[in-house]
């Protein structure tokens, strides 16, 4: 039997023993933080007309508070009050990029702002990230299999290219109670045993810590036997924010030559999101429509007129993202061609895009999968009361 995929279970558990009782302990800050921050939010929250009405595509219980990212960026800073001593522009670029976007979200939950507020802030965050923090997107040899210096001049608009893609991907899987938080959950573990591989410490515990953040978040936003509706969403100053930490990680890690990462890993960490983002806005722009349109037509919003309840949603978007990630890692760990896990990605693309073509059809496919009785009455009601979007 051969011993090789054991060896390299055994070396990726082992990464992270790399990790000092401090970072756990700075996990441990930012969860208990975060855990006790949401519930002294919501009055504030309420009173400050920072909640989600039902309506709409919003099929939810009540007014529910949008607060879960202004506590996760709350969390993050003292964070790095507590636990970093140092601060520098880079450092200041960052935070101001993600203080931004979670200003520019809270306003959009309160006022509906026009999607192009949005996306200037999320590139205006992103021209922060390489011009002020030195992040961005340039070399992408392994991409297209050859060896390359640099993109050069193309850096810049494929920096932001790359960061309001991010960014938009979670956000669109904002739609169901714990699904967006265990996404961001599922690609910070993912790349913060990238971090530990690429040797850089410090990072991976930086990572690890917004992890932890995002864990105290799902206590009170996932739902659970003690939690029948989620008490607080992130709203969207919460997804552009995870989205943007996504994105500086991965630029960190795949764009450094210090570190060992293939940018091919990028998009495979949040795989299933993007492929649903992507295979949207392609078929919104083939009918005319603008593709930052909202609709019924999301992969969460499939699996729950299928019959999946909102807890099973999550479970298979976020278990499914977690599987492709350790898979492509394992992939490029074993010397896997690199351009051929791109055609795999790709590939991933248009057999969703073909898939739900003809929308009915697709959820009677997704039907059969479940089992192929009709959607229970209890998974209905869960689906109608389900989702910020």
């Amino acid at each position: 039997m051969p011993t090789e995929p054991v060896s390299l279970r055994m070396e990726l558990l082992s990464l992270w023993q790399q990790l000092e009782p401090s970072a756990w302990l700075r996990a441990l800050f930012t969860f208990l933080v975060v855990a006790a921050l949401v519930p002294a939010s919501l009055p504030l929250a309420r009173r400050w007309g920072l909640v989600d009405h039902p309506g709409g595509r919003k099929q939810h219980n009540g007014a529910i508070p949008v607060t879960g990212g202004a506590v996760i960026l709350l969390a993050m800073l003292a964070s790095y009050g507590l636990f970093e001593a140092d601060w520098n522009l880079r450092k200041a670029a960052f935070i101001g990029g993600a203080l931004m976007l979670v200003v520019v979200g809270q306003l959009d939950d309160k006022y509906d702002l026009r999607w192009t507020w949005r996306i200037a802030a999320q590139a205006l965050a992103a021209v922060l990230l390489a011009l002020l923090a030195g992040v961005s997107a340039h070399n992408l040899q392994d991409v297209f299999g050859f060896a390359a210096a640099n993109i050069g001049l193309l850096s810049l608009p494929f920096t932001v290219f790359v960061v309001v893609g991010i960014i938009n991907a979670l956000n669109m899987a904002d739609g169901v109670d714990g699904l967006a938080g265990s996404l961001a959950l599922v690609s910070l573990a993912l790349f913060t045993g990238f971090a530990l591989y690429a040797g850089d410490l410090f990072l991976a515990e930086r990572l690890l810590a917004l992890g932890g953040a995002v864990m105290g978040f799902l206590l009170w936003n996932k739902r659970s036997p003690w939690l029948p509706q989620a008490k607080v969403f992130l709203g969207n100053g919460g997804s552009m924010l995870l989205g943007f930490i996504l994105a500086w990680a991965a630029l960190r890690l795949t764009q450094n030559p210090e570190h060992p990462v293939s940018p091919v890993l990028g998009p495979w960490t949040l795989a299933l999101p993007l492929i649903d983002c992507v295979a949207l806005m392609l078929r919104r722009m083939r009918n005319g429509k603008s593709p930052f349109r909202a609709d019924r037509n999301h992969m969460h919003h499939l699996l729950l007129d299928a019959g999946f309840t909102p807890g099973k949603v999550t479970v298979i978007i976020a278990g499914g993202s977690l599987a492709l990630g350790i898979a492509a890692a394992c992939a490029v760990k074993l010397g896997v061609y690199r351009p051929a896990l791109v055609l795999a990605f790709l590939v991933l693309l248009l057999a969703w895009y073909l898939f739900t073509r003809r929308r009915e059809v697709a959820v009677a496919h997704l039907r059969r999968l479940r089992g192929g009785a009709p959607a229970p009455a209890a998974a209905l009601r869960a689906a109608e009361e389900s989702g910020e979007h």
